[in-house]
Protein backbone atom coordinates (compact mmCIF):
# COMPACT_ATOMS: atom_id res chain seq x y z
CA UNK A 1 0.00 0.00 0.00
CA UNK A 2 1.09 3.36 -0.96
CA UNK A 3 1.87 5.54 1.82
CA UNK A 4 0.18 9.46 1.36
CA UNK A 5 2.48 12.19 0.81
CA UNK A 6 2.73 14.54 4.20
CA UNK A 7 0.62 17.73 3.63
CA UNK A 8 2.73 20.80 3.20
CA UNK A 9 1.54 23.94 3.70
CA UNK A 10 2.52 27.39 2.02
CA UNK A 11 5.92 27.51 4.44
CA UNK A 12 6.99 24.45 3.51
CA UNK A 13 6.60 24.95 -0.30
CA UNK A 14 8.77 27.76 0.19
CA UNK A 15 11.09 26.43 2.03
CA UNK A 16 11.24 23.34 0.26
CA UNK A 17 11.64 26.48 -2.96
CA UNK A 18 14.81 28.13 -1.17
CA UNK A 19 16.18 25.45 -0.41
CA UNK A 20 16.01 23.66 -3.82
CA UNK A 21 17.69 26.98 -5.62
CA UNK A 22 20.79 27.20 -2.42
CA UNK A 23 20.94 24.27 0.24
CA UNK A 24 23.40 26.17 2.07
CA UNK A 25 21.02 28.99 3.22
CA UNK A 26 21.43 29.79 7.03
CA UNK A 27 17.94 28.65 8.69
CA UNK A 28 17.72 32.49 9.44
CA UNK A 29 17.68 32.76 5.83
CA UNK A 30 15.98 29.96 5.15
CA UNK A 31 13.27 30.99 7.22
CA UNK A 32 13.52 34.86 5.79
CA UNK A 33 12.44 33.38 2.45
CA UNK A 34 9.73 31.03 4.06
CA UNK A 35 8.29 33.97 6.08
CA UNK A 36 9.31 32.47 9.73
CA UNK A 37 11.82 33.01 12.44
CA UNK A 38 14.90 30.74 12.35
CA UNK A 39 13.75 27.86 14.69
CA UNK A 40 10.17 27.30 13.30
CA UNK A 41 11.84 26.95 9.60
CA UNK A 42 14.82 24.69 10.93
CA UNK A 43 11.94 22.27 12.49
CA UNK A 44 10.44 22.36 9.62
CA UNK A 45 13.44 20.86 7.81
CA UNK A 46 13.64 18.63 10.24
CA UNK A 47 10.44 17.30 10.18
CA UNK A 48 10.60 16.92 5.98
CA UNK A 49 14.03 15.24 6.41
CA UNK A 50 12.16 12.45 8.81
CA UNK A 51 9.18 12.36 6.52
CA UNK A 52 10.86 11.90 3.65
CA UNK A 53 10.30 14.92 1.42
CA UNK A 54 13.62 16.16 1.67
CA UNK A 55 15.98 12.92 0.88
CA UNK A 56 19.27 14.82 0.44
CA UNK A 57 21.23 17.52 -0.28
CA UNK A 58 24.25 17.64 -2.92
CA UNK A 59 26.28 20.03 -4.90
CA UNK A 60 25.31 20.96 -8.63
CA UNK A 61 28.29 20.19 -11.26
CA UNK A 62 29.25 20.92 -13.98
CA UNK A 63 29.76 17.71 -15.93
CA UNK A 64 32.08 19.47 -18.59
CA UNK A 65 34.41 20.78 -15.76
CA UNK A 66 34.79 17.19 -14.71
CA UNK A 67 35.35 15.59 -17.94
CA UNK A 68 31.86 14.41 -18.71
CA UNK A 69 31.39 15.74 -22.28
CA UNK A 70 29.33 13.72 -23.73
CA UNK A 71 25.26 13.15 -22.49
CA UNK A 72 23.14 10.52 -24.30
CA UNK A 73 19.93 8.79 -24.15
CA UNK A 74 19.31 5.01 -24.40
CA UNK A 75 16.09 3.73 -24.96
CA UNK A 76 16.59 -0.12 -23.28
CA UNK A 77 14.68 -3.05 -24.77
CA UNK A 78 14.35 -6.00 -21.78
CA UNK A 79 13.87 -9.94 -22.39
CA UNK A 80 10.56 -10.25 -20.60
CA UNK A 81 11.82 -12.24 -17.42
CA UNK A 82 14.79 -10.31 -16.36
CA UNK A 83 13.88 -7.02 -15.27
CA UNK A 84 15.10 -7.38 -11.70
CA UNK A 85 18.43 -8.22 -12.77
CA UNK A 86 18.66 -4.97 -15.42
CA UNK A 87 17.92 -3.00 -12.79
CA UNK A 88 20.03 -4.74 -10.18
CA UNK A 89 22.57 -3.92 -12.54
CA UNK A 90 22.16 -0.64 -13.66
CA UNK A 91 22.44 0.48 -10.37
CA UNK A 92 26.10 -0.43 -10.19
CA UNK A 93 26.58 1.77 -13.48
CA UNK A 94 28.46 5.21 -12.55
CA UNK A 95 27.53 5.99 -16.49
CA UNK A 96 23.90 5.54 -16.32
CA UNK A 97 22.56 8.74 -13.98
CA UNK A 98 19.11 7.54 -14.57
CA UNK A 99 16.79 4.83 -15.27
CA UNK A 100 13.09 4.99 -16.05
CA UNK A 101 10.78 2.14 -16.43
CA UNK A 102 9.07 3.57 -19.54
CA UNK A 103 5.79 2.35 -21.99
CA UNK A 104 6.36 2.07 -25.15
CA UNK A 105 8.29 0.39 -28.13
CA UNK A 106 11.13 0.46 -25.39
CA UNK A 107 10.85 -0.88 -21.47
CA UNK A 108 13.68 1.59 -20.15
CA UNK A 109 15.08 4.93 -20.63
CA UNK A 110 18.35 5.74 -19.80
CA UNK A 111 20.33 8.67 -19.21
CA UNK A 112 24.40 8.39 -19.58
CA UNK A 113 27.35 10.64 -18.98
CA UNK A 114 30.88 9.79 -20.86
CA UNK A 115 33.77 11.60 -21.36
CA UNK A 116 33.59 12.01 -25.15
CA UNK A 117 32.30 9.54 -28.27
CA UNK A 118 34.86 6.90 -27.92
CA UNK A 119 33.77 6.40 -24.46
CA UNK A 120 29.98 6.55 -25.23
CA UNK A 121 30.90 3.42 -28.07
CA UNK A 122 32.95 1.65 -25.60
CA UNK A 123 30.46 1.92 -22.64
CA UNK A 124 27.67 1.12 -25.57
CA UNK A 125 29.46 -1.89 -27.31
CA UNK A 126 31.12 -3.40 -23.82
CA UNK A 127 29.24 -2.66 -21.05
CA UNK A 128 25.26 -1.96 -21.62
CA UNK A 129 25.17 -4.83 -24.35
CA UNK A 130 26.40 -7.33 -21.26
CA UNK A 131 24.03 -6.01 -18.92
CA UNK A 132 21.48 -8.96 -17.79
CA UNK A 133 18.26 -9.18 -20.45
CA UNK A 134 19.46 -6.89 -23.04
CA UNK A 135 17.63 -7.64 -25.77
CA UNK A 136 18.66 -4.28 -28.52
CA UNK A 137 18.64 -0.42 -27.39
CA UNK A 138 18.83 3.07 -29.06
CA UNK A 139 21.04 5.84 -28.83
CA UNK A 140 20.39 9.43 -29.24
CA UNK A 141 23.11 11.90 -28.69
CA UNK A 142 22.61 14.94 -27.27
CA UNK A 143 23.94 18.13 -28.91
CA UNK A 144 23.60 20.72 -25.76
CA UNK A 145 21.55 20.97 -22.76
CA UNK A 146 18.51 23.60 -23.09
CA UNK A 147 17.43 22.97 -20.20
CA UNK A 148 19.56 20.57 -18.07
CA UNK A 149 17.67 20.57 -14.28
CA UNK A 150 14.58 22.21 -12.79
CA UNK A 151 12.97 22.55 -9.71
CA UNK A 152 10.83 20.63 -8.46
CA UNK A 153 8.79 23.05 -6.66
CA UNK A 154 8.19 25.41 -9.47
CA UNK A 155 6.52 22.27 -11.50
CA UNK A 156 3.95 22.00 -8.64
CA UNK A 157 2.64 25.18 -9.24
Amino acid sequence: MTKAPPRLDPADRRILAALERDARLSFADLGEAAGLSKTPSWKRVQAMEKAGVITGYRAMIDPAAIGLGTSAFVHVSIAFDRHEDFEGAVRDEAAILSCHAVVGDFDYLLQVMTGGVPELDDFLRNRLRRLPGVRHFNTTLAMRDVKPRACLTEAVR
